[in-house]
């Protein structure tokens, strides 16, 4: 009707409809909220919404993104952080837990919790063995107490876990030869029967991305799902992509631990699209495509075929302030960008349609204002120590080795990093002084590939987490200022 506005979630669902596809069935997304500026988490909800995504995990039980999602039917997945695990070894610890994080929005109109996620990759090598102990305790605990509060039947308890739980032996790499970790087998095989006598899946994060990080021989075709030109041969099974071989592997090491038909939610899968030579916009589109195509098929993997597999894309928007310790690409994991807008087309339904998803609406920026190195400045002296302290404070993944903003001259790294300073201020007059290195300008500095940011307009800055780099990255940018001084 012409001169009347249609909502871009009701287009979404017209399209969907017409096509005789139900809208993103059983896509889940990560919400995650390590950043210096987050959107507000109703804006998020209907941002989900207005895409058709009925499910989301989440990292805590905080109470204002689970206060956007009251009313809106989303499936949600709580969590319990990894540093309250031994609490929960406590049952009236987790029995309260429970009542002020599960029980509280079960109501008409509150919070549809489906899972609580008992801590987040406990098992993770590089944690040393430091929470063996405490996460099955704390996995039994939450279970209790949630059928104690009489929600048992539709919440469970779960434990996300990531794919380095489980292996193939060195002499013989195959899926079908899967088992767990030696040191853990026995932990997790408790753990599996458990979870198949309360009713609750197997949850496993699987990052084919990781298998090409650090590793050029790992075969670049195999990260995707276009088909391998090398493919794995396991008796009478082709294996083409790494995502298969991996879910395999854990069916395989289910089936040996006694619980082979164990549900299992892929909690986290997803492609990063900056911060290292693979972690680009083009590959994650790739990656998507082909993932949605075969989601759309029910093709399930050989050993479990001919079923759709649940899975929570990771993740929804990019955060600045993650930890950069397994790597600068660390912070670009989102499909959205920090504002919640597109990185690129993307089709859910997996028919293959150059369709973007609905960005955030109503999303206020602080003014446009950059600020930059000051070409004109007397003396240049202090000018690394100054781009190592923004950088240091502020996210510079982007000017890494192989990302968005390498390859920019010397003036660009600076301007970069004082920019990103400057915004993580919320454009604080101060924070573009640097000693008279820096100024301010209304002219967007931005190339045609560097995205120079105007941040989110906040509220409050109160309890912003800070932004930290390792010296490793502001040495890498520092390189670049030798030229200058």
């Amino acid at each position: 009707m012409a001169g009347v506005a249609v909502a871009p979630r009701l287009v979404l669902l017209l399209l969907l409809a017409v096509a005789g596809l139900p809208a993103a069935v059983g896509l889940g997304v990560n919400w995650g909220t390590m950043a210096s500026h987050q959107l507000p988490p109703s804006t998020v909800v209907r941002m989900l919404q207005d895409n058709g995504i009925k499910k989301v995990k989440l990292f805590d039980a905080d109470a204002e993104p689970l206060g956007a999602l009251a009313g809106s039917g989303i499936e949600v997945m709580v969590a319990i952080p990894n540093k309250m695990l031994d609490m929960m070894t406590d049952y009236d610890t987790a029995r309260e837990w429970v009542h002020k994080n599960v029980s509280a929005y079960n109501f008409g109109g509150g919070v549809n919790i489906r899972y609580v996620a008992v801590g987040n990759e406990p098992f993770l090598s590089s944690l040393n063995g430091t929470f063996l102990n405490v996460t099955l305790p704390a996995l039994q605990n939450i279970q209790k107490a949630l059928d104690e509060a009489g929600v048992g039947d539709t919440v469970k308890a779960t434990v996300p876990l990531n794919a380095d739980v489980y292996q193939s032996p060195k002499d013989n790499q195959v899926p079908s030869a899967g088992r767990f970790r030696p040191e853990i087998s026995g932990l997790m095989t408790e753990i599996v029967q458990f979870l198949n006598q309360s009713g609750a899946p197997f949850t496993v994060n699987i990052y084919p991305y990781l298998s090409l990080y650090g590793n050029d021989d790992f075969p670049l075709d195999f990260a995707f799902f276009d088909g391998a030109s090398s493919p794995v041969v396991d008796g009478n099974i082709q294996y083409t992509n790494v995502f298969d071989a991996n879910f395999d592997t854990l069916v395989s090491a289910l089936t040996a631990a006694g619980v082979g038909g164990l549900p299992v939610i892929v909690g986290e899968v997803g492609w990063p699209t900056d911060g290292e030579k693979h972690a680009t916009a083009a590959y994650a589109q790739r990656f998507y495509t082909g993932l949605f195509r075969k989601l759309a098929g029910n093709a399930g993997t050989p050993l479990r075929p001919n079923q759709y597999i649940e899975i929570y894309l990771f993740s929804l928007i990019d955060e600045d302030v993650k930890s950069v310790d397994p790597g600068y690409f660390e912070r670009h994991w989102g499909v959205m960008r920090y504002d919640g807008q597109p990185k690129y087309a993307m089709d859910p339904t997996g028919q293959g349609r150059n369709t973007a998803l609905v960005g955030a609406r109503g999303v206020e920026y602080l003014p446009r204002v950059w600020c930059v190195l000051n070409a004109n400045a007397a003396n240049m002296s202090k000018l690394a120590d100054s781009v190592g302290y923004a950088c240091t404070n502020a996210d510079c993944t982007s000017l890494s080795l192989g990302s968005t903003c390498n390859g920019m001259d010397a003036a660009g790294n600076a301007s970069y990093a004082f920019n990103a300073y400057f915004q993580v201020q919320d454009q604080d007059e101060v924070a573009c002084g640097f000693d008279g290195l820096a100024v301010s300008t209304r002219q967007d500095p931005s190339t045609g590939t560097c995205n120079f940011t105007i941040q989110l307009e906040t509220t409050s800055a109160a309890g912003r987490p800070t932004v930290l780099l390792t010296t490793a990255l502001v040495a890498l940018v520092l390189v670049a200022m030798v030229t200058m001084l």
